[in-house]
């Protein structure tokens, strides 16, 4: 008994520094958010009734939604095929994609979408290669829901692809070999067997990528139209150019809770411990 009690408390201690620096760094900001919101200087809910009752934030708000929604549904279909070569190719082809892939991540979100503001501006490769094919006068490509977005999927396919090839290694490949035996063809095969097993992945992929589209911040800002904000930028304006704490909060308390409402609902119909396969 006292061996068992030494070993939890052991635990416990080995637990210390993580639990102390989240409290430091997470929960101490996030309670002055939440201090904020209802702050001002007295205890007042109007930002939550201001948030409610005016439609431009249901707007905002329904925009992030389909935004995000959109960017999923792209990342997942450019990533699927992709994380499906890569297992049943599998040797240096599997090597190389998932070492471009996992590259990715050296990179910061700002730099690449640095890359793309240059790629896309006025006067980048592909506006000069559109006007080299005849598309003159060339499209306003930068600053649009267009460039935005596919910044957006650029920088999330990663994580759609890790999310898949976690589910859709462990699939025994003797399944469908079994089917096309049974006189199923490539596709039926791949259509009742392999597509339905890989379908946590779909799901871990499109919730991990969901959920954080959704506060997306310096991408859209940078790269998107202002007729067109996402909630994150929306708080970042609230801050920086009208100094409204108390809105911003309030703003930011409601993404929150709809981002834990994604998750609660992944975490009852799948469990947040099959998140990585």
């Amino acid at each position: 008994m006292t061996t068992l009690r030494n070993e939890r408390a052991l635990l416990w201690l080995l637990l210390l520094p993580v639990v102390g620096f989240l409290a430091v760094f997470f929960l101490v900001p996030l309670s002055q958010v939440l201090y904020f919101s209802v702050m001002d200087p007295g205890f007042t809910l109007k930002h939550y009734t201001a948030f409610i009752t005016d439609g431009f934030y249901w707007k905002v708000l329904f925009g992030t939604f389909q935004t995000a929604a959109f960017v999923t549904v792209l990342a997942l279909l450019m990533a699927y095929p992709l994380a499906y070569m890569v297992v049943r190719l599998g040797g240096a082809f599997a090597t190389t994609i998932l070492l471009i892939v996992t590259m990715s991540f050296w990179t910061s979100f700002l730099v690449r979408t640095f890359a793309w503001m240059v790629i896309l501006g006025n006067n980048g490769p592909l506006r000069a290669a559109m006007e080299m094919l005849g598309i003159v006068p060339a499209p306003q490509l930068l600053f649009t829901r267009f460039s935005s977005t596919l910044a957006m999927v650029h920088l999330l396919i990663p994580f759609m692809v890790l999310a898949l090839y976690s589910v859709m290694k462990k699939i025994d490949p003797n399944l469908t070999r079994a089917a096309r035996s049974l006189g199923a063809s490539p596709f039926d095969a791949f259509r009742r067997i392999f597509l339905p097993l890989s379908a946590p992945g779909i799901v871990n992929g499109c919730t991990l990528v969901f959920i954080m589209c959704l506060g997306f911040y310096v991408t859209p800002v940078l790269l998107g139209s202002p007729r067109e904000q996402m909630i994150a930028g929306l708080i970042g304006q609230q801050i920086e150019e009208f100094l409204e704490f108390g809105e911003a909060s309030a703003t930011s308390v409601i993404l929150l809770a709809v981002t834990l409402t994604v998750f609660a609902l992944y975490n009852r119909f799948v469990g947040l411990d099959k998140l990585w396969g």
